[in-house]
């Protein structure tokens, strides 16, 4: 049985008769409070509320987009432009597009191919072959460029090539170290190279010939960077070329770079150029490789770095944890002066209703309990009135109006309210 609920000043709330305080108007949780109350503000799991997640959150978030944002720009802005090396559509340094132009303003028409079975469909008598990287070819590769070297009457330049592509490409030819000198002198009555005058052909590859009929150009130590072949095929012949400074956009302006490229590669009507495609270079290489064998070294360091500092982060901002410290509060307020301090305040503004909606909805939610109300119903009076009638012994009471009512008229109406909302209670306790 609970104790008498006190009866609060005159216009002020009553307490909480399960509790003896009084009753908190608009309070978060309680069903009954008045319209206008000022509702919760949702909390999270942790008991932090969105705003409060936002804005601890929202500078790494930003920072985030801000990141995602400029990478998909930059990633849409170079889509388009961005080649690889010795590519005659890149105007990267290491491009090769201004070659390319210059051609094209002579009439020669340059097509990129990423294969060797391209190259070789669209090798011919009226074509220039261009092979960039001779050494990336596998067999495969190797004997169909031969193929075109013997059989498309053309003209085929090989870009630095090693002994390995050499022996399937130009069996009479080997290398003979490099040549450390960049710029050369022609060192030879070949036209292409007298009218280009001295040329970047050093810095790479130099080379030695059994070949009958061939021309060696810009010597380096008595060794040629640049050879002149002849073929079994009237009017073909393979060009040996040991340096790609000549092709370059960044060196193309040097010296006789740009003259020699052009006599080189424009002798013909269409200029074939073969950039080997990372899918081709892959073909026969069935070796089954594990994911991290796929990561270039440099990665796995990143990645490393990454996880130390994600580590240093987390025990920077994780919770410290360890047993709750007791803290001291600065003014202890007994709870009788609290419960008439708010009834003073509730007074002054005449919030019976408040107060009485408040006693209801705490009475009702007690009563739920006693009779086996489940709480989705507590405050459904179709359901809870009948259940707590038939716990008294007047069953013919009017709970509706006691439970579920208008506001109190007066001062007197209200204590009235709280004394009959008491008594229910109590008798349903005892019954």
């Amino acid at each position: 049985m609970t104790a008498p609920t006190p009866t609060p000043a005159a216009g002020g709330p009553a307490p909480d008769p399960a509790t003896g305080t009084p009753g908190t108007p608009g309070t978060a949780g309680t069903p009954g409070a008045a319209p206008g109350a000022h509702a919760p503000r949702p909390t999270t799991a942790a008991g932090s509320t969105p705003a409060e997640v936002w804005r601890r959150a929202r500078g790494f978030l930003i920072a985030l987009a801000v990141l995602l944002t400029a990478a998909v720009t930059l990633a849409a802005l170079s889509s388009g432009t961005h080649h690889g090396r010795l590519d005659p559509r890149s105007p990267a340094p290491e491009g090769a597009r201004a070659v390319a132009e210059l051609l094209r303003a002579r009439g020669v028409t340059t097509r990129v191919v990423t294969t060797a079975d391209e190259a070789v469909e669209a090798a011919g008598p009226g074509t220039t072959l261009l092979v960039t990287d001779p050494d990336l070819l596998g067999d495969r590769q190797l004997r169909s460029i031969r193929s075109a070297i013997d059989l498309s009457g053309g003209r085929t330049v090989l870009l630095a090539p090693g002994d390995p592509a050499l022996a399937d490409l130009a069996p009479a030819v080997h290398t003979a170290g490099k040549a450390h000198e960049r710029t050369l002198a022609p060192g030879c009555a070949l036209p292409a190279a007298t009218g280009a005058g001295p040329a970047d052909t050093g810095d790479g590859r130099r080379y030695d010939t059994t070949a009958p009929g061939a021309t060696g150009c810009y010597p380096s130590g008595g060794h040629p960077t640049v050879l002149l072949l002849p073929t079994s095929t009237t009017g073909s012949d393979t060009v040996v070329l040991g340096s790609a400074h000549v092709l370059l956009n960044e060196d193309l302006a040097r010296e006789g770079n740009a003259s020699l490229a052009l006599q080189l590669l424009g002798t013909r009507a269409d200029l074939v150029w073969y950039l080997p495609s990372l899918a081709e270079l892959g073909e026969g290489d069935t070796e089954e490789k594990s994911f991290l064998s796929l990561v270039p070294a440099g990665w796995h360091w990143a990645l490393l770095q990454l996880f130390l500092a994600a580590a240093l982060a987390a025990l920077w901002r994780a919770r410290r944890l360890g047993p709750l410290v007791t803290e001291r509060l600065p003014v202890a307020v007994r709870a009788s002066e609290a419960t008439e301090g708010r009834a003073r305040l509730y007074r002054k503004t005449d919030a019976r209703d408040r107060a009485a909606s408040v006693l209801r909805a705490a009475t009702r939610e007690r009563l739920a309990a006693l009779v086996g109300v489940p709480s989705a119903h507590t405050h459904d009076p179709a359901v809870l009135v009948p259940a707590v009638a038939a716990r008294l012994t007047d069953p013919g009471r009017d709970l509706t109006v006691l439970l579920f009512g208008t506001a109190p008229a007066d001062d007197a109406a209200l204590v009235a309210l709280a004394d009959h909302l008491d008594a229910l209670e109590r008798e349903v306790r005892t019954s």
